[in-house]
């Protein structure tokens, strides 16, 4: 083509990948302690840096509400929320028990093709611990999860899964870059998914749990920080 060719124009994201974006951006400097508690996120501030209008950054300020990362008041604006430890610890206490719950009824429940799709998610995510990719991991995990959700065949329980991963998503995204823990999460999905091809729910519930609990220890560790 000649160089009167018409060049491409950049494609914008679509609203809700932006609004992703900002939330896990926010997420992560709340959690690593870059805004601390109290300080206000200001709208048109935020939206500037972000290079975004202010309709994807005030969705992923609601969403950060959610997960009880900030505080919205109305007239007083946005503030960083008062993040505790405990409980961080009780919220990631009630979703292992749910998600272990999940992998018992899953092990017994899965079609033959879930099992197989669990497996080949498992697998894909070995390329990315080994890059050291957060955010690839972080996306199959996601996937490896929810499967285990799909699974259980239960749609209630894996509507009560789905709203709980979305309040703590924004820790256990934090809780990968913990020393290591990108390898140790992948050796807990193996053990989760071993228990389930071998038809052992009670295994496969108590592996599940496990793994729960280690990333809200680790989650923990990150916050804490060195020392």
């Amino acid at each position: 083509m000649g160089d009167n060719a018409p060049k491409a124009k950049p494609v914008p994201l679509p609203a809700a990948t932006l609004a992703e974006t900002i939330r896990i951006a926010l997420a992560e400097q709340i959690i690593a302690g870059h805004l601390p508690p109290g300080s206000e996120i200001e709208e048109q501030e935020a939206a500037e840096r972000f290079g975004a209008s202010r309709t994807p950054v005030r969705e992923a300020l609601r969403e950060l509400a959610a997960a009880g990362l900030v505080t919205i008041e109305p007239r007083r604006g946005v503030r960083v929320a008062a993040l505790t430890i405990e409980r961080l610890g009780e919220m990631f206490e009630v979703m292992a028990e749910t998600e272990a719950m999940c992998a018992r009824l899953a092990t017994h429940r899965m079609t033959a093709p879930e099992r197989f799709a669990l497996q080949a998610l498992h697998e894909r995510s070995e390329a990315a611990v080994g890059a050291g990719d957060v955010g690839a991991y972080d996306a199959l995990n996601r996937d490896f999860h929810s499967a285990v959700y799909r699974g259980a065949h239960n749609a209630f329980l894996a509507e009560h899964a789905q709203a709980l991963r979305l309040r703590l998503a924004p820790f256990r995204r934090a809780q990968f870059h913990g020393a290591d823990r990108l390898r140790r999460s992948f050796a807990e999905h193996e053990a989760v998914l071993r228990a389930v091809l071998r038809g052992d729910g009670e295994a496969a519930g108590r592996e599940m749990r496990a793994h729960m609990l280690t990333a809200g220890a680790s989650l923990a560790a990150t916050m804490r920080g060195p020392g």
